[in-house]
């Protein structure tokens, strides 16, 4: 990996250089697109990522207990599995450093320009091709440009009252100090989410006190993890074809879980009764267990696998706090029932601004037209990708990809595999691909309408915009979203300049 792009040449006093394909990101979205295009023989792709290592979100998240929450097989690419996993739902460092050896095994490395943050993308008509500007001032143009920033890039810290105030170390889980005393300290946690549920029983041990403040309890389910064997790796290494199957048999459990969150009513109930049986076996405490029991439907915020979080939660040094917090003090919480809980660590873990896509880049696309004012109203993209008005733009992990019951890695494939045709296409000849207004519109009309009577429309989640609209989730099964980005249909896009 390079910290500079090669063979520029001066343009209005910064640097530029044309290439077929400039990627955003270096997270596995950015990966496995590169991936897809050097396979089909498109050597001309370039990452641009503004940190100084490669690894999206398991870059970021390093907290204490940060692991994946999918099974490993199939949080893997389908191209690149891996025999080495320690565990079926391995720390956010094997998975760093799996990323790390997909990288260089598939020869991306030197594809990577690290230090390099975008900060504009400006549709050039005349040149057919995107201007982008980093931010020390260089300059770059590309026929193509794919952001793979994610959904969950930009953590979101709550204003509260007070803030100022406080005296101790305050932190987000995503932008964790590992310098941070937590041994024989007051820690309070703020959010009861997906980071949360690690990080609270990961420190319990450590800390003199947590106290939790939790605003809605979560769905939770049992986790079905187990350490994997060095005979087992051994065998996965000598007979790799073994390892389809651990992937297949995952992947038809999260079809019960998909069925689950998207309407299916027997699936539901075995998941909420499994949920229900949890919280009682781990949970003894009647006055507590009903303080943990979720009020609002199951599958309409992330659902979340933990063996420790509920005995956590039962333990005399950590105490669950249910009052709307008011102020922060020099040295703790003030809840509305107007006690102050006394904490030396603040941490928030209270998620990420996933509604808010390619913020704080500034996309302008044909005639000025500006992607954020595109999307004032909430985003959307023709199958997650493409956006009227901004040719030659594909978007890895856009509106309405997320998936609410597999691994994201499958649907990142498949859009892969989309874009590499979109990439063909245009290498073939021809005007730059433009989705048409009507496609997009009648796409985004069919994603809302099945959304509307979704069980994500239940609660408020980071699934919604603040009007309601859900631009995050898919709201069918996988299968289906990988069948109807199978082939790139021309007649889907305008070819004219």
């Amino acid at each position: 990996m390079t910290d500079t792009a090669p063979t520029t040449t001066a343009v209005n006093g910064g640097t530029q250089r044309r290439v077929r394909v400039a990627v955003i990101g270096s997270g596995f979205g950015g990966v496995a697109v590169a991936a897809a295009l050097t396979r089909t023989g498109d050597a001309d792709v370039v990452l641009l990522e503004r940190a100084d290592r490669i690894g999206g979100v398991w870059r970021d998240n390093t907290y204490p207990g940060c692991a994946c929450d999918i099974p490993a097989p199939l949080y893997s690419y389908s191209f690149a599995l891996n025999p080495d996993w320690s565990r079926r739902f391995p720390p956010h460092s094997e998975i760093l450093d799996y990323l790390h050896r997909c990288v260089a095994e598939l020869g991306l490395t030197d594809r990577v320009r690290l230090r390099t943050e975008v900060t504009d993308a400006s549709w050039d008509e005349a040149a057919a091709c995107w201007r982008l500007r980093t931010a020390d001032g260089a300059e770059l143009t590309a026929d193509v440009l794919v952001p793979a920033v994610g959904q969950l890039s930009r953590p979101v810290v709550p204003v509260l009252p007070g803030a100022e105030r406080f005296a101790g170390p305050a932190l987000h889980t995503a932008r964790w100090d590992p310098t941070v005393r937590l041994d024989g300290a007051r820690v309070a946690v703020i959010g009861t989410g997906a980071s949360a549920v690690q990080l609270v029983p990961a420190i319990a041990d450590r800390a003199a006190r947590v106290t939790v403040f939790q605003r809605t309890p979560p769905w939770t389910l049992p986790k079905p993890d187990r350490r994997h064997g060095r005979l087992g790796r051994a065998l996965y290494r000598r007979v790799p074809a073994l390892m389809r199957l651990p992937r297949a048999t995952f992947w038809s459990a999260t079809v019960v879980t998909g069925l689950a969150v998207t309407g299916n009513r027997a699936a539901a109930a075995v998941l909420r009764g499994l949920s229900r049986a949890q919280r009682w076996w781990q949970v003894r405490d009647p006055e507590l267990r009903a303080r943990i029991t979720p009020v609002e439907p199951m599958g309409c915020k992330r659902v979340l696998f933990t063996n420790d979080w509920l005995p956590t939660l039962a333990r005399p040094d950590v105490d669950l706090v249910t009052e709307r917090i008011v102020e922060l003090t020099e040295d703790g919480v003030r809840t509305a029932d107007d006690r102050v809980h006394p904490c030396d660590v603040l941490v928030y873990g209270t998620g990420f601004a996933a509604t808010e896509f390619l913020v704080p880049i500034r996309v302008t696309g044909r005639a000025g037209r500006r992607l954020d004012e595109e999307w004032r109203d909430g985003a959307y993209a023709y199958l997650g990708m493409a956006v009227p008005g901004f040719p030659n733009l594909f978007l890895m992990y856009g509106p309405n990809t997320n998936t609410g019951n597999t691994s994201v890695i499958y649907f990142l494939e498949a859009q892969a595999r989309y874009i590499a045709q979109a990439v063909r296409l245009l290498a073939a000849g021809g005007p730059p691909l433009e989705v048409r207004p009507e496609v997009a519109a009648d796409h985004d009309a069919e994603v809302q309408r099945r959304l509307a009577g979704s069980v994500w429309t239940a609660c408020r989640s980071w699934y919604r915009t603040a009007s309601g609209r859900i631009v995050t989730n898919w709201p069918g099964m996988a299968a289906e979203y990988r069948r109807r980005t199978a082939r790139l249909d021309p007649a889907d896009y305008g070819r004219t300049r």
